[in-house]
């Protein structure tokens, strides 16, 4: 008879590593958002919001269309 802890340690090698990356990629937005300062649109606020509470979307779309140049002062 499977359990939901039962299910839940079937899934577990495949669940971890998931949100590990989602972990590193959130803090690794993060650094970059708070680092560089220069967006296409928006403030820091907007897009530390976005990409910590977004998952893998919030970073995608940082890094694709929020990221602004770096000599676009």
């Amino acid at each position: 008879m499977n359990t939901d802890i039962d299910l839940l340690i079937e899934y577990l090698p495949f669940l971890i590593p998931l949100v590990i990356l989602q972990v590193g990629l959130a803090i690794f937005s993060a650094v970059h958002v708070i680092r560089h300062p220069h967006y296409r649109f928006g403030n820091m606020v907007m897009w530390l919001l976005i990409v910590v509470f977004i998952q893998f979307l919030g970073p995608l779309v940082y890094f694709t269309i929020g990221r602004g140049d770096q000599d676009a002062r």
